[in-house]
């Protein structure tokens, strides 16, 4: 898959396909300039979660990855196949529903993916006053027994 300022959509078969669309996305977040930052959109059981783990995978992170829905974040590290150390940060702000809690916590979490050169990937983005610029926008939504992927790529 390879950066370009236009909308696509994905149709995913299965949870598999959804876990390989995040493997894919690993390039293009680690080849971008400035923060990775991945929002993640559509609702329970859409296949966020799943789509980080394949996004984790790609990133050489071995650990099980689950929803952090009530830590909130998770920070993982891994070494690529590229042989380079590659952090994840895994933010969930589905339980906040004060906008100025969401923010909060986005911005110390976006502080330290910047420090650690770390992916952000964050669930639930709906949750803040705003959305983050220059960030992928992924949303997911049931289709049937599939499922519809809409990538947006910073500024679209």
């Amino acid at each position: 898959m390879r950066q370009s300022a236009e909308i696509r959509v994905i149709h995913l078969a299965d949870a598999a396909a959804t876990a390989a669309l995040g493997q894919a996305l690993a390039s293009l977040l680690l080849n971008g300039v400035g923060a990775a930052t991945l929002l993640l959109q559509g609702e329970l059981g859409a296949g966020k979660t799943c789509l980080v783990q394949g996004l984790a995978l790609a990133l050489g992170i071995d650990e099980p990855i689950t929803s952090p829905t009530f830590a909130l974040a998770q920070h993982y590290g891994g070494l690529g196949a590229d042989g380079q150390p590659h952090a994840l940060i895994h933010l969930d702000l589905y339980r906040l529903e004060q906008p100025a809690a969401a923010a909060e916590l986005f911005a110390q979490e976006e502080e330290e993916a910047l420090a650690l050169g770390a992916v952000l990937a964050v669930e639930w983005p709906e949750r803040l006053p705003w959305l983050p610029q220059g960030a992928w926008r992924l949303e997911l939504h049931h289709d049937g027994d599939r499922r519809r992927a809409v990538l947006r790529p910073p500024g679209a």
